[in-house]
């Protein structure tokens, strides 16, 4: 399995991404830079600070340092996320079947989601097709929706993840252009 991960379940679908993600995904690496914190207003807003609590994001702060470590092994893929000095949020993603009709399932926690991955301009985004919570399946409908993607923006990893809910709007999102650090740089952090 390991480095060769990602490029196996895309198939022919590996080449449609940009050369820096598929350099990610065959190495592996560590993303590092600021990115933007940010919660909706109102009742959105406090279920917004919930939810970042939950997550591990740092409340009260904007703007925040991420780092953002990537591999690949026998066990699939792992994203090992930090914010500032906050405790490591990390999420394994198993593959299931061969993009373009696969998914993904991404294990953070006790929530286990499916997300299909919608291939366009390089990058890729993550579409949610099946929820469990503690290994029990949860309807969509129940959880708040999350958009999330990842393309290459003027040679940086430029990622969004928001969460939202019909007739609130948005509870939280974070963003932001993320630098690849050199291997020297990165196994010092």
């Amino acid at each position: 399995m390991s480095a060769e991960l990602v490029e196996r379940w895309f198939g022919a679908g590996f080449a449609g991404l940009h050369p820096l993600l598929q350099q990610l995904h065959r190495q592996g690496g560590v993303l590092q830079g600021e990115v933007e914190l940010a919660t909706g207003s109102g009742l959105a807003g406090w279920l917004g600070r919930r939810l970042a609590a939950k997550l591990g994001l740092p409340l009260g702060a904007r703007r925040v340092p991420l780092r953002v470590d990537i591999h690949s092994d026998e066990a699939g893929l792992h994203w090992n996320r930090r914010f500032a000095e906050s405790a490591t949020l990390v999420s394994l993603f198993r593959p299931v079947g061969h993009w373009p009709d696969g998914h993904w399932e991404e294990s953070t926690g006790a929530l286990r989601l499916a997300l299909k991955v919608d291939s366009h301009d390089g990058g890729w985004r993550w579409v949610p097709i099946a929820a469990w919570v503690r290994g029990l399946r949860v309807p969509l409908f129940l959880l708040p929706r999350t958009t999330a993607y990842k393309r290459i923006e003027d040679g940086r990893y430029h990622f969004f993840v928001g969460f939202s809910l019909p007739g609130l709007g948005t509870l939280l999102s974070y963003s932001g252009g993320l630098e690849l650090v050199p291997a020297v740089v990165a196994e010092a952090g």
